[in-house]
């Protein structure tokens, strides 16, 4: 049987999601917690592969089990087997035809940023920080200029295996709370590092280096080099997967206010 779960994680002392050979990844601790409820090997598919040092609100994963157990077995027997900083949510069994990366029809993640004199300790590793205030409503307006179907080239990292650099964004916000800054973005995939090349250059037009239009510059140019470094993983969450209502799973967004949202 196929089984979904949304899974929840800090990602700051894992090499990201996918398995390694040194069994750093997240994946290698989740599959060996599932393997000692299984009783078998198990090999799991997830939604996304987030970077080393990058969280995740809900992450959604499948794997095929050969036994049958209850469904909260994968749930409360699953996470006792696991490190502190990664939790399975839910589980719910799924159609044979669903799969946790070629079924979703959109992510979204977000970023959160303190742009404050001294780093943020509490967070640390949590959130973002750049050292001095930065101008929101330019950001905002910038960020909208990416909104629709674009070549991300220029936002995409060097060694990303996309088939493609054609992307759709569908939101892009940039709103403050507080003395926190929250990037929300949206599209139907996105390429290796280009949430946080996308945050680095509007922090660049945030801290009045460069127009709001230069934003636009960047995406016509197509070339990496052109653009600012690529921004600190800390801030960086994974918040959703969407799917088709179909498919009944029980969570799938979350923001960093830790509100759940229902698929479809």
């Amino acid at each position: 049987m196929r089984i979904a779960l949304g899974i929840e994680y800090d990602g700051r002392p894992w090499c990201g999601w996918q398995s390694q050979p040194g069994g750093c990844g997240i994946q290698d601790q989740l599959e060996r917690a599932l393997a000692e409820v299984a009783g078998h090997a198990v090999r799991t598919h997830a939604a996304g592969r987030t970077d080393t040092g990058v969280h995740a609100l809900v992450q959604v994963v499948h794997f095929d089990a050969e036994v049958s157990r209850p469904i909260t077995a994968w749930v409360r027997g699953v996470n006792a087997f696991l490190p502190g900083g990664i939790r399975v949510r839910w589980a719910h069994q799924v159609a044979e035809e669903f799969h946790a990366r070629f079924s979703a029809r959109e992510r979204s993640y977000q970023y959160l940023l303190f742009d404050q004199t001294v780093a943020p300790g509490i967070l640390n590793g949590k959130a973002g920080w750049f050292h001095r205030p930065l101008d929101v409503d330019a950001m905002q307006a910038a960020a909208t200029l990416l909104i629709g179907e674009h070549d991300f080239s220029a936002f995409r990292a060097s060694e990303c295996q996309a088939k493609s650099p054609v992307k759709h964004l569908y939101q892009a916000d940039v709103k403050r709370y507080g003395s926190g800054i929250v990037f929300d973005f949206r599209a139907s995939a996105f390429l290796h590092h280009q949430v946080r090349n996308m945050v680095g250059a509007l922090v660049y037009i945030g801290k009045g280096a460069h127009p709001q239009a230069w934003i636009l510059e960047l995406l016509a140019s197509r070339n990496r080099t052109l653009a600012p470094p690529t921004f600190m993983a800390d801030g960086l969450y994974l918040t959703g997967v969407d799917y088709d209502p179909v498919y009944g799973l029980p969570e799938c967004k979350r923001s960093l206010g830790f509100m759940p949202m229902p698929c479809g």
